[in-house]
């Protein structure tokens, strides 16, 4: 919705003005440039890439605070809800009282899978917002984080968790804890489970994730069901039947399933040896002998699936289409109960978190592999000037040098492609215009 919006008022504007502001402070320089004939598209990368920190626009904005333009204009769309700029004023619609209808519904979803299974990336598309970093790289969540759906008198809470990882890999990598713990308390809170599987990973789609296992072998009286995501990516449609078969082992929703195999050619029978091995090599220090038996343990590492899947859905998390028919099969799951939160409330994460998030998707898309794990942000100020825009300035540190020079890139390129497709994420965040300040800072 937000997204559309935004197009709707860009499009719709007679005249637009626009003013493209960098400045990006380093240690001994700083650069200032600007344009004034991009147009932002909300989140896509311009396709000329025009070096900016911020983008506002005036006409954008100004539409956005009269907040009838949806109705004078005859349309059906209403403006999306916002998150508030300020912390303050964030945590005030947390505590604020549901505004809940007489028969309200609702339903707490966990979102677990593998790293980089589509779990933040279907998240944003069921909100219809974008609130949650989406990367082609792994961890790119580092904390669960919460979404709110409200329509009509059913309200959705999504729990969308980090990839499942294992202590061993946290210990060699160092990690946050957060990575490691926060996966397994979300799941015990929420209604319903969505195991989420990259089926277009030829090697990781043969079977559940080790760590995905002994959950649900934890929680077994919760719900689950198997999404299968990314299936635009498999060419054989016929093969995602066998991979149903093999990560349901056969059994969905206690009935068993009967499907026509697959030949599949010699070197795919070399598959399960290598997939074999994982399970092995992650279980080794993770310490859920005290809650799963080694009986229960043996017995998970043999198993490919998990015969409890109340549902599996195929889709892609791109495709609006596929995204909302499981958005219904939610509203029509969930159960009579009080609502948590007002209607106005779009997620639990505060205006400086989402900042740093949408910094974090940007480092890790634009550097190389190593350099985004390394890095770390700190606010420095925030706060909105008299004509209402957002001035935000971000320190980023770095404990090398060669890091320090990647993110600031050629002549500040890289560090202002950065601040620019940040501040378009967090304009449509917030909805009011946005300057993002990027400094690097390298420390000892």
């Amino acid at each position: 919705m937000a997204l559309t919006v935004c197009r709707r008022f860009f499009r719709d504007s007679a005249v637009l003005s626009r003013r493209l502001v960098v400045s990006a402070r380093l240690e001994h320089a700083q650069w200032s440039l600007a344009s004034g004939n991009l147009v932002c598209s909300c989140g896509r990368t311009n396709p000329s890439f025009i070096p900016a920190c911020s983008i506002t626009s005036d006409t954008f904005v100004s539409s956005l605070l009269k907040g009838n333009t949806a109705e004078a204009d005859n349309r059906r769309d209403r403006l999306p809800t916002s998150v508030p700029s300020y912390s303050g004023d964030q945590m005030s619609l947390l505590l604020k009282h549901p505004d809940q209808p007489e028969h309200a519904k609702v339903l707490k979803v966990a979102i677990i899978g593998a790293p980089n299974a589509g779990k933040s990336t279907l998240s944003n598309q069921l909100l219809g917002r974008k609130v949650f970093a989406v990367s082609k790289k792994v961890h790119t969540t580092r904390k669960r984080a919460l979404g709110v759906i409200t329509e009509d008198d059913t309200q959705i809470i999504l729990l969308d968790t980090p990839g499942f990882i294992t202590p061993s890999k946290v210990k060699r990598h160092h990690l946050e804890k957060s990575l490691l713990l926060d996966p397994w308390s979300t799941v015990s809170e929420a209604d319903l489970m969505l195991v989420m599987v990259d089926v277009s990973d030829r090697w990781m789609c043969r079977r559940l994730d080790f760590e995905v296992l002994k959950c649900l072998a934890r929680h077994p009286d919760i719900p689950a069901v198997l999404v299968f995501n990314k299936v635009d990516g498999v060419k054989m449609k016929d093969k995602l039947l066998d991979v149903t078969a093999e990560l349901t082992c056969g059994v969905v929703n206690g009935r068993k399933m009967r499907i026509r195999p697959v030949i599949k050619p010699p070197r795919a029978e070399k598959a399960p040896e290598r997939e074999s091995e994982e399970p092995q090599d992650q279980d080794a220090a993770d310490g859920d002998e005290s809650v799963l038996s080694k009986e229960q343990l043996k017995t998970l590492r043999t198993q490919k699936g998990w015969p409890r899947f109340k549902d599996v859905f195929m889709l892609s998390s791109l495709d609006r289409e596929d995204v909302e028919t499981l958005k219904r099969y939610l509203m029509v799951a969930a159960k009579p109960g009080a609502w948590q939160y007002h209607s106005e409330v779009l997620t639990d994460q505060s205006p400086e978190e989402l900042c740093i998030s949408m910094i974090r998707e940007q480092l890790l898309e634009h550097l190389p592999q190593e350099v985004p794990y390394s890095v770390t942000q700190s606010v420095e100020f925030w706060e909105e000037d008299e004509d209402g825009q957002l001035n935000i300035m971000v320190k980023i540190h770095t404990t090398k040098e060669t890091h320090k020079k990647l993110v600031i890139g050629t002549a500040g390129q890289m560090i202002a492609r950065i601040a620019q497709e940040t501040s378009e994420h967090l304009m449509c965040i917030f909805l009011k215009r946005v300057k993002l300040m990027l400094s690097v800072k390298m420390t000892k």
